[in-house]
């Protein structure tokens, strides 16, 4: 299997509903690294798995619909808990509908990096 991963950050703006996030709950900032690993079997007929540029610019396009919101007032995210685990799964999904033509890629996982000590990852296939 091979695995392209390429990276880029977002900054956005949320709260929590729910005890267990105890002071999380009120507005509060969170900056984000983000990975992108595309996975495939196989290679293109270039020796490539996919263009890293242009990786690189759908990723930057993805988060650039989140990147400086107040997920609180967005419609997509109404009455969800934007988690990190959440938002993993926000960007991936977004990502999948732009790889198509980009190469033979199967797989994708994103990593949201809250800190140099904490990650969370969502994993899907891509058709």
């Amino acid at each position: 299997m091979y695995t392209v991963t390429v990276r880029d950050h977002m900054m956005i703006a949320h709260s929590f509903t729910g005890e267990v996030f105890g002071p999380a709950q009120r507005l509060h900032g969170a900056t984000y690294v983000v990975d992108a690993a595309f996975s495939g079997p196989e290679l293109g007929p270039d020796g490539i798995l996919l263009d890293i540029g242009r990786a690189t610019e759908l990723l930057r396009k993805v988060l650039g619909g989140l990147t400086y919101r107040n997920l609180d007032d967005e419609p997509e995210f109404a009455g969800v808990n934007t988690s990190t685990e959440v938002l993993a799964r926000a960007v991936a999904d977004r990502l999948a509908g732009g790889v198509a033509g980009l190469g033979p890629v199967t797989g994708l996982r994103v990593t949201l990096h809250e800190s140099h000590v904490a990650s969370a990852s969502y994993e899907r296939p891509v058709s």
